[in-house]
């Protein structure tokens, strides 16, 4: 476990939160008789983010003794099928994990989220950047609050490039990775994994392709049928320059039956030299290797997604901007939490764990590891962050290019047809 992880008796927030509990623990009977319980729900985490979560319900409980908070977790790809089936029953959760953008409007429509625009407005929002709100924000009302930026880039295992000759600081260019994949190869050496099976690893390679070619006014256009749409040019030539990459075999044997839970691992244990995913995956790729301690430190850098020559969204990073929203109907203490949960100090203790990048003003200042400084270096530096397209095109149009993705990779769709398929998606959405 990285040093900043480990139990500091010195930590305000870690003194803090023993008096808290010592608090809980001498009321007992109060917090077992709890008034309102209050389900949270997210995707799955590592172990470290876990405890954190834990942490901050177990301070929240013994401040309101009326309050108890269950955490519950949900693999990725399950989540994203079950949560709607969830808030449609009398099991839905209090406050969900969300990645904002159309994704949100669909369940806001439904009547699922609650509108905490009133909350927010009293000072809440002031804590964070305007553009972390606006991804909560559907015609001018806000439905979430937000925990943390990501960015995704190329997880790097420097002892393989270096086998191979390869120097990572050179890799500035498409053409650039291009090359290291030849490299690797030659030296015997798996360039990447990727868990194709998921669909979202894959399109993280279309994605930023399409991110870079249309740029993220391009993309805006294309939703209002600009220039062919989402048939246009920029994203056929995504799918044309996806699929001469693959012709360079970059990829681990099997990738198409692959889970990005197995891809992580794989690249934990050294299999590979490149993992394309997003920042959050420093912790749950250690955790999934067979030595639980994954790629060394020494060995490891996080590089941004190349640039295409002569592309308007060479300046601009893709990832997401992640949050929680609250349902329709939980009740106020769901609000008051949520609140809690995302403060200035709770975010300030995620960025000295090394946990995530946190979107609160000042937060960045204790991030402990220098991926995460990497990572709070490219969204400064950027001038547009692109939210995941399966994501910020909304559900349906979202599985529709995570298929065509994968399709291109194994070469049973054309460039042509896969950027129509979505173009026709975000018309029939």
């Amino acid at each position: 476990m990285h040093a900043s992880y480990q139990y500091n008796a010195t930590n305000p927030y870690r003194r803090r939160l023993a008096v808290a509990i010592a608090v809980a623990s001498f009321l007992g009977p109060c917090v077992a008789l709890a008034d309102t319980t209050l389900r949270v729900l997210r995707v799955e985490i590592s172990d470290v983010e876990k405890e954190y979560y834990s942490e901050i319900a177990a301070e929240y409980e013994a401040q309101n003794p009326d309050v108890n908070i269950e955490l519950e977790y949900i693999s990725n790809e399950a989540y994203k099928t079950r949560l709607p089936t969830l808030l449609q029953s009398d099991q839905r959760p209090d406050i969900f994990y969300s990645w904002g953008g159309e994704g949100l409007r669909d369940k806001v429509e439904a009547g699922f989220v609650r509108d905490i625009t009133e909350e927010m407005q009293a000072g809440w929002q002031d804590l964070y950047p305007e553009s972390a709100v606006s991804a909560f924000t559907l015609d001018g009302k806000v439905y979430g609050a937000p925990l943390y930026a990501t960015v995704v880039g190329f997880w790097t295992n420097t002892a393989l490039t270096e086998q191979a000759g390869v120097d990572v600081d050179a890799i500035e260019t498409w053409e650039d990775l291009e090359e290291a994949v030849v490299a690797l190869r030659e030296q015997g050496i798996t360039p990447a994994v990727v868990g194709g099976k998921d669909g979202w690893p894959m399109h993280f390679y279309w994605g930023n392709l399409a991110t870079r070619l249309a740029g993220g006014d391009g993309i805006e256009a294309a939703k209002t049928g600009v220039d062919g749409g989402f048939a246009g040019e920029p994203f056929v030539r995504a799918g044309e320059l996806l699929q001469a990459f693959v012709d360079l075999e970059p990829f681990q044997s099997g990738f198409m039956s692959t889970t990005y839970e197995r891809a992580s691992a794989m690249f934990g244990d050294g299999e590979a030299a490149f993992h394309l995913m997003g920042d959050w995956d420093y912790l749950p790729s250690k955790e999934r290797s067979m030595s639980g301690e994954g790629v060394p430190d020494e060995n490891l850098e996080f590089l941004p997604f190349p640039s295409v020559e002569g592309a308007p969204g060479n300046d601009h990073s893709f990832g997401g901007m992640n949050g929680y929203a609250v349902t329709q109907g939980a009740p106020d203490e769901a609000v008051d939490f949520l609140r809690f949960l995302l403060n200035e100090e709770n975010q300030r203790e995620a960025a000295s764990r090394g946990i995530f990048v946190p979107v609160a003003h000042g937060s960045e200042e204790e991030l402990a590891t220098p991926y995460a400084r990497k990572v709070a270096e490219i969204l400064r530096e950027s001038t547009f962050h692109q939210v995941f397209l399966d994501q910020a095109l909304g559900t349906s149009v979202g599985a529709t290019v995570n298929d065509i993705s994968g399709d291109l990779a194994q070469g049973v769709i054309t460039p042509e047809e896969a950027a129509e398929r979505v173009d026709e998606a975000w018309q029939f959405r």
